[in-house]
């Protein structure tokens, strides 16, 4: 068994007691990386970083995890792009007035994304400017800043797409919201494709990484499927504009 199931199923176990269960996928933790216990107080955390406060743009993942902190971005009229479940539709843009004052604890859900956001492009986005900074949740993060998704490798996807076109790159600040007890207090090696996170924000704290290595930048099409191509819209976009499909 690979270090990163190892390390998934231990969390899993853990991260049990705190979550808070996911209106489709329940308690499953393959299909979905869960809102917990504290993550209103991981979000004061973020919102007191300069890169959040200066923010003119960011990327937000759709993790339930991250539902307050898109909340408030919404009540703070900042706009953000958020990927739609497994980016099958692709990219959607949540603009300042975009939402009814009073319902934006709905449009930071899933499903209110969907009905509220605006669906872009990667060209859309890339008339927009930079990513200030992008915020992810994991099923577990080490304090050297390895992250572990679900296991599908949606965000390392996400990440090659933004920084291939120059939405993002390794001075971006990343930021993973997650429960202490997803916190994995050994170090652990990142692979080629690994994007490590800047800071790690938990209800009882926030972790600075100090990065020893520079993340990777753009698409490895040679790991990524023609099938996968045709399946995420964005994806197929960036294809045809490096002349691949």
């Amino acid at each position: 068994m690979s270090t990163s199931r190892v390390v998934r199923q231990r969390i899993w176990e853990k991260l049990a007691a705190v979550a808070r269960p996911d209106t489709r996928y329940h308690l499953n933790f393959a299909e979905v990386i869960p809102d917990f216990e504290g993550a209103d107080v991981a979000t004061s955390h973020i919102e007191s970083l300069p890169a959040y406060r200066d923010s003119a743009l960011a990327f937000v993942t759709p993790d339930n995890s991250l539902v307050n902190l898109r909340q408030r971005m919404l009540e703070a009229g900042k706009p953000f792009v958020v990927s739609t479940h497994n980016i099958l539709r692709g990219f959607r843009l949540m603009e300042a007035g975009s939402v009814p004052k009073g319902h934006e604890r709905y449009a930071a859900w899933l499903d209110g994304i969907e009905h509220f956001g605006r669906t872009v492009s990667l060209e859309e986005i890339s008339r927009l400017g930079r990513f200030d900074f992008m915020a992810t949740g994991a099923s577990a993060v080490s304090i050297d800043g390895i992250r572990f998704g679900k296991g599908h490798g949606f965000f390392d996807l996400e990440w090659g797409m933004f920084t291939d076109i120059g939405l993002a790159d390794d001075s971006t600040p990343v930021i993973a919201a997650v429960h202490d007890v997803q916190v994995v207090d050994e170090k652990l090696p990142a692979s080629e494709t690994d994007i490590v996170v800047d800071l790690i924000a938990t209800p009882s704290r926030m972790i600075e990484v100090a990065r020893q290595a520079r993340r990777p930048r753009g698409i490895r099409w040679d790991l990524i499927t023609a099938e996968q191509i045709a399946a995420i819209p964005p994806l197929k976009e960036l294809a045809r504009m490096r002349g691949i499909a």
